[in-house]
């Protein structure tokens, strides 16, 4: 694989989570893991198919793209008007070295949103992080079939499922079809190449007919308008992550429930 802004990040999170399992070992977060009794037991596929808007709100506050999109955000201020304003559920990002956040964001938007499904965003490779997961009180995780191999995804996600936490795989090409399993619970298509990281939102409409059906179709990045998820909806996703467009403003609670009320106005005759 050439080296691209995925390689980089994965490289860098082994060395992290080595970082990390020096100071936490994994004796250690299994026992944290094990006497952590979540008290969400929130589901984000039933979330989702349920929801009017199917929004997942993402706090994120950097990309490797684009640098600092907001550097001073809060995330329990933030986090909590998302879940005010009607979202479906929340992404936190938790990766530090290119994303600006860190494992304490996700408590903290737990704290500020008991009831909202939370997908723990990050670059999860290992066992480790899965119980990081679940002593952070997330409800789902991300996997990300261009960061893995076929069967370490197949097993991570087993492990996740074994501690309650549900699955969303993300893929980009068709190629990455191959990894749809009976192991997940939902199934993202990401419109941003995370080698590159160059956006086109006309991925999702290329890949929706190809996706499995019963359960969620997600259509991640580069979101940003009524009409855009009116019309990925059409083409059959329940579901619509979106962050920068949110992040980038003053108020991104604000700019959420807005483009709820657009949606909502839309549907009408």
């Amino acid at each position: 694989m050439k080296e691209d802004i995925l390689t980089q990040i994965i490289a860098n999170k082994r060395k992290e989570i080595s970082r990390q399992m020096e100071a936490v070992s994994m004796k250690q977060l299994e026992a944290i893991a094990s006497m952590r009794e979540r008290t969400s037991k929130n589901s984000l596929s039933r979330s989702i198919m349920t929801s009017t808007n199917g929004i997942i709100s993402e706090f994120k506050r950097r990309s490797p793209s684009k640098g600092w999109i907001n550097c001073e955000a809060d995330v329990r201020k933030i986090t909590g008007g998302y879940a005010q304003a009607g979202a479906a559920a929340l992404s936190v990002l938790t990766d530090n070295e290119f994303f600006g956040g860190n494992e304490g964001d996700l408590m903290k938007a737990r704290l500020s949103a008991p009831s909202t499904p939370i997908l723990r965003k990050d670059f999860i490779i290992s066992e480790y992080q899965i119980l990081q997961s679940v002593a952070l009180q997330a409800d789902a995780i991300l996997l990300i079939a261009a960061a893995l191999e076929k069967e370490e995804y197949k097993h991570l996600a087993e492990k996740a499922h074994s501690y309650g936490l549900e699955v969303l795989l993300e893929i980009h090409s068709d190629e990455e079809l191959d990894y749809v399993t009976d192991c997940i619970d939902l199934i993202g298509v990401n419109n941003r190449n995370l080698g590159s990281f160059h956006t086109d939102v006309e991925n999702s409409f290329r890949l929706a007919e190809k996706l499995p059906q019963g359960i969620p179709h997600i259509s991640e990045s580069g979101i940003s308008g009524a009409d855009t998820i009116l019309l990925l909806r059409q083409a059959g996703y329940n579901g619509f992550l979106m962050g920068e467009s949110f992040m980038k403003t003053e108020n991104p609670a604000n700019e959420l429930k807005t483009l709820i009320e657009r949606l909502e106005t839309a549907k009408k005759p």
